[in-house]
């Protein structure tokens, strides 16, 4: 099968080359030229522009999109729609809000372009191991374009789940599961770090991963993380945040569903950002005046 892929980057770069593996006729832009070159030379047809791109393929032509989420993907969905012919489908494969895909099938609808959600979980593991997805639009639409789902997903890791927006906001929930998952495992380990006992959590990771009921993927990755470097010495523990978490604490204030976990999470990834917290100052404050509790000074500025 045909696909036009824009966006080369950590995760469009693979997914390209596990396509082109399986396969299918892959047809690539990027801004980096260089990256343009390399998917080339992996046996892609690289384009200079999304009109030599929607050239190399044959109508009804398959486009995914696999840029950064917010303007870079609305620019380039609006790009696309100038170029695309009715019949085509746009594919956005980003960490995209859901409320953003309802407003985008409804205007590509105009033009008579089909637009397919496709929630992607897997990271830069995705070329070897697969991607994770999660598929929302027109079925019969989706249906077409399953040989290349089936593709880039492992065995059973490729589910629809309903019309336009529904993909993406599985992925939504899917995030901020995995931001209160990560949470639970950086408190848990530190707690273990500080214990009365000289613990090897490198040691403690890999026995967890083999028959616990905690082991996982992220755990695996952990392991891996403490086998190269066993104190993470070599991370500042600033934390971003891709607007998944965001969205699903939204999500959990519209629905009105508690997600105390999931809230907690989130705000500890913007606390990690903060070399001295004011309101950690305030507590400090308040317990001297209060109670004459003994405080520790700010390193005076370099």
């Amino acid at each position: 099968m045909q696909l036009g892929m824009v966006g080369l980057g950590r995760m469009g770069g693979n997914m390209a080359r596990r396509l082109l593996q399986a396969g299918h006729e892959v047809a690539v832009s990027d801004r980096s030229s260089e990256a343009v070159q390399a998917m080339a030379a992996a046996g892609a047809q690289g384009t200079s522009s999304l009109a030599e791109l929607t050239e190399r393929l044959t109508p009804p032509r398959a486009v995914w999109v696999m840029v950064p989420s917010g303007a870079p993907t609305e620019e380039t969905i609006r790009a696309l729609r100038e170029v695309l012919a009715a019949g085509d489908i746009i594919i956005d494969g980003g960490n995209t809000y859901y409320k953003d895909d309802l407003r985008r099938a409804e205007e590509l609808r105009g033009a008579e372009l089909h637009y397919v959600d496709v929630g992607t979980s897997g990271g830069i593991w995705g070329l070897e191991a697969g991607y994770c997805l999660m598929v929302g639009g027109e079925r019969r639409i989706v249906a077409h374009l399953e040989p290349i789902f089936h593709a880039l997903a492992p065995e059973n890791g490729y589910l629809y789940t309903g019309p336009c927006g529904s993909g993406h906001f599985t992925k939504m929930i899917h995030n901020g599961i995995e931001y209160a998952m990560m949470q639970a495992y950086g408190e848990g380990f530190e707690l273990l770090r500080q214990a009365p006992f000289d613990l090897d959590l490198h040691a403690i990771a890999a026995v967890w991963n083999h028959g616990s009921v905690v082991r996982s993927w992220l755990l695996e990755l952990l392991e891996a993380a403490f086998k190269r470097d066993p104190d993470l010495g070599e991370l500042s523990g600033y934390v971003e945040d891709s607007g998944e978490g965001r969205w699903t604490i939204l999500q959990a204030i519209e629905e009105e569903v508690p997600a105390p976990g999931l809230a907690l999470a989130l705000f500890t990834r913007f606390r990690s950002r903060q070399d001295r917290s004011f309101a950690e100052r305030v507590l400090a404050a308040l317990r001297r005046e209060f109670g004459g509790h003994a405080v520790r000074r700010a390193a005076p500025p370099s």
